[in-house]
């Protein structure tokens, strides 16, 4: 009877560390370029009191043995990089990315990160950077007497200056992109560090090589569903409250057992 305490206690474990998970979703439900994480779990090692397939008799097999499961833990918090919807802004500095890839930023130890958020801003030198101050690479620097920015939907970013008729080309916006994103390292900020899991950053025009392309005026929101995270974390609720109660059966025997003897 100790080992179903024990055995629940993982099942409670495992269902506080779901709800963690549900309830980060929820808290960035408005965080823009936010992608939702799930988190997965596995059974643990079974204790084998008669193996499956052995000799029960002669010329007889035991068809399934006795295998006693040991509970359960959590395997990985996937993050899901299903695409958010896109919200209209009309601000010609906010970028949403339509279909796959990421904007490259560089921090301030010099390092590259990776992100869905295109709400941008310009520094004091007129270089697009995100609301942290980390700027955008490739970078660009947009001259003090620009009228109107635009940035197409296969990157190039272009400039009307005061006193002339004709936009002029300042950059070239490129995508990352990863044969695995969900090996990526969130390090906050809506930012996305490589790992050896993502492999490296493949770098594309957007709209070309199966990068996205890009929507100026837009961003893109959470991709996080309300009404499901909220199903899930009932589901979690109740799965930790059965848990919970049969930590307490289990107790209820142990204590039926010891009076025994009385």
């Amino acid at each position: 009877m100790q080992r179903s305490l024990f055995t629940a206690a993982t099942g409670m474990n495992a269902q506080k560390t779901n709800m963690d998970v549900i309830s980060n979703n929820l808290a960035n439900v408005n965080t823009t370029g936010f992608k939702k994480s799930r988190a997965d779990f596995q059974d643990l090692m079974y204790q084998i009191t008669t193996t499956p397939g052995t000799a029960a008799a002669e010329g007889v097999l035991y068809p399934s043995g006795v295998q006693v499961g040991l509970g359960t833990r959590t395997i990985a918090v996937t993050k899901l990089f299903e695409e958010g919807d896109l919200k209209q802004t009309g601000n010609e500095l906010d970028v949403a990315i339509t279909g796959d890839g990421f904007f490259q930023i560089t921090k301030p130890d010099g390092t590259t990160a990776y992100t869905r958020s295109g709400a941008f801003r310009l520094d004091e030198n007129g270089r697009f950077v995100t609301p942290e101050g980390y700027v955008l690479e490739p970078e660009m620097t947009v001259p003090e007497d620009t009228l109107n920015i635009t940035v197409s939907s296969d990157g190039i970013v272009s400039v009307l200056q005061a006193g002339q008729t004709e936009s002029t080309e300042i950059g070239q916006i490129e995508l990352a992109d990863f044969i695995n994103p969900a090996g990526l390292r969130a390090v906050g900020e809506n930012l996305f560090e490589e790992t050896e899991s993502s492999g490296n950053a493949l770098l594309n025009i957007p709209g070309e090589e199966g990068a996205g392309k890009l929507m100026q005026g837009f961003i893109e929101t959470s991709n996080v569903n309300i009404v499901e995270e909220m199903v899930n974390m009932i589901i979690g609720q109740r799965a930790y409250e059965i848990n919970s109660k049969a930590v307490q059966t289990s107790d209820e025997m142990l204590q039926m057992a010891n009076n025994l003897k009385r």
